[in-house]
């Protein structure tokens, strides 16, 4: 073979690929929603075991809703085991990701339980990560009572990146809501995606996360809002995009449970779980909730096809329910990328005495290189402004998160809870990062509680607990950036450079930080 022929062979085979890529990507397109039915939340639900339960509370609580934050993983996923066993009328469950690990496939066969109870079932979930997974809901969706539908779905199905080559405008913009809701009584909403790392079952590796588990007035918002996803343009039924499997339907799923069950992993969990001080007085139903007016924020569905309401976003209102801080403000984003409008905002509160506390994940524990290049940049910025900045250690704190109040982390940890605390008044907990996709992009959703409880444990952890548990970012007399660790003796450790990194990882980083990539953050 000539040695020139080789590049126009190859040139040949890539423009074929290309124009079979057009030719398959003309030819598929998103399936007609006409017939598609409409439904709303199931109101009438006073009569359920858990209406029997929580009513009893509410009333003694008149305007508010009962907050109770879920900080263990395991705790985290236990209730939401325990509220599909308990449900009785409906379930609503709307995820960005969901994965088939031990957590994703034992929570799959709960709302299969829960159909085959003849509970309604409804399950939303962004189709940008259920690759893999198409077998596995078309089976699930065999199940009477159970309806899946995908949020603004990929077509073709595979290869994925071919849909992203012919339609990125619209694929690029995704679903990041996270909420589970029983009966229209109970309701968890926060940062949590389904899966092994969210929930402590991934051994020693996991997201350090929040959510919260809410009842009273609260939990029909959520549930109205629920409503206006699945009925949205953007909702498609999962029938319409799935190929029926060769065999198997969601027996199959149940079969998968008990192999999982039967696993030493599985075992281990779920022992952990039965010794959970939270599953006990959740059983016996001895919670103690905090009572606060709380108020749900959503990004309308229409954004992710760029028809929302100016203003309407949460971003907005968060700024409009939290308020302008006057003495502090916390904020905890796993991805953090302020921009330069983001950065002068909180300057001008650093310039005005407001004390500016910021946590986010260090290089080594992010899980996501590309936006920590796209943060790195403003942190000198907010640093000469006053801010104090801290970035979460990939492993600082070994042992039983149940036992360190205030937990943000742990062993082998990335930070991924979303939260934000004004002057000990106020707090949100929900799926929002700070970053331009989170505001610009994607759809998001959380609670805005006005509990100074809630708030100041976040302000009390970010002044006591957090500066041993992060690094804490500086800047020196000759303007380049170190890092102080510090241990709970009082002893600190000095980093010249991002800890925990090689000179690769950050030689990569330094060249995205240049790239003008910040929009797709």
């Amino acid at each position: 073979m000539p040695a020139q022929a080789l590049p126009f062979r190859s040139t040949a085979r890539l423009l074929l690929y290309l124009l079979l890529s057009t030719v398959i990507a003309g030819c598929a397109s998103l399936p007609s929603l006409e017939g598609r039915s409409a439904s709303t939340v199931m109101a009438d639900t006073q009569h359920t075991q858990l209406a029997t339960a929580i009513a009893p509370m509410v009333a003694q609580h008149p305007g508010v809703s009962g907050i109770y934050p879920l900080v263990d993983g395991r705790d985290a996923f236990a209730a939401r085991a325990l509220l599909a066993a308990a449900a009785q009328r409906s379930l609503d469950v709307q995820y960005y990701i969901w994965h088939k690990d031990i957590t994703g496939t034992l929570l799959f066969d709960a709302l299969r339980q829960a159909a085959e109870r003849g509970v309604r079932v409804r399950l939303l979930l962004d189709d940008n990560n259920t690759a893999g997974l198409d077998q596995t809901l078309s089976m699930l969706g065999k199940q009477q009572h159970l309806e899946i539908r995908l949020f603004n779905p990929f077509v073709p199905r595979a290869p994925r990146a071919l849909a992203f080559a012919t339609d990125f405008s619209r694929l690029n913009r995704r679903m990041h809501n996270k909420s589970f809701t029983a009966d229209n009584q109970a309701t968890i909403v926060g940062g949590r995606n389904v899966g092994d790392e969210y929930f402590g079952a991934a051994g020693d590796v996991l997201f350090a996360d929040l959510d919260v588990l809410a009842v009273g007035p609260v939990v029909d918002e959520v549930s109205q809002d629920f409503d206006r996803y699945w009925n949205s343009a953007s909702a498609y039924p999962a029938s319409l995009l799935l190929t029926s499997p060769v065999e198997g339907d969601a027996a199959t799923i149940a079969a998968e449970a008990d192999r999982i069950d039967d696993t030493r992993a599985a075992e281990e969990y779920v022992q952990a779980l039965r010794t959970s001080p939270f599953v006990k007085q959740m059983m016996e139903r001895t919670l103690p909730f905090e009572w606060a007016r709380t108020r749900m924020v959503s990004d309308d569905p229409a954004k992710v096809l760029d028809k929302a309401r100016p203003g309407t976003g949460v971003a907005e209102n968060l700024q409009n329910l939290l308020g302008v801080p006057e003495k502090e403000v916390d904020l905890v984003s796993p991805y953090f990328v302020p921009g330069k409008a983001g950065t002068q905002a909180f300057a001008d509160l650093a310039k005005k005495g407001v004390g500016v506390r910021i946590l986010t994940n260090a290089l080594e524990a992010t899980d996501v290189a590309a936006v920590h290049a796209g943060y790195a940049k403003w942190r000198k910025p907010l640093l000469e402004a006053g801010v104090l900045l801290y970035e979460s250690r990939r492993s600082w704190q070994r042992g039983d998160a149940r036992a360190q109040p205030g937990h943000l982390g742990s062993s082998a940890s990335s930070l991924h809870a979303k939260t934000f605390a004004v002057d000990d008044r106020r707090i949100f907990v929900g799926s929002f990062n700070f970053d331009p996709r989170s505001i610009e992009l994607n759809t998001e959703m959380g609670l805005v509680i006005d509990s100074p409880a809630l708030a100041s444990q976040l302000g009390l952890a970010m002044r006591t607990t957090i500066p041993q548990r992060a690094y804490q970012v500086l800047l020196g007399d000759d303007g380049a950036l170190y890092w102080i660790a510090r241990d709970a003796s009082g002893g600190a450790t000095r980093y010249d450079t991002e800890p925990g990194t090689s000179v690769w990882k950050r030689m990569g980083v330094a060249i995205l930080s240049l790239l003008p990539i910040d929009w797709l953050l």
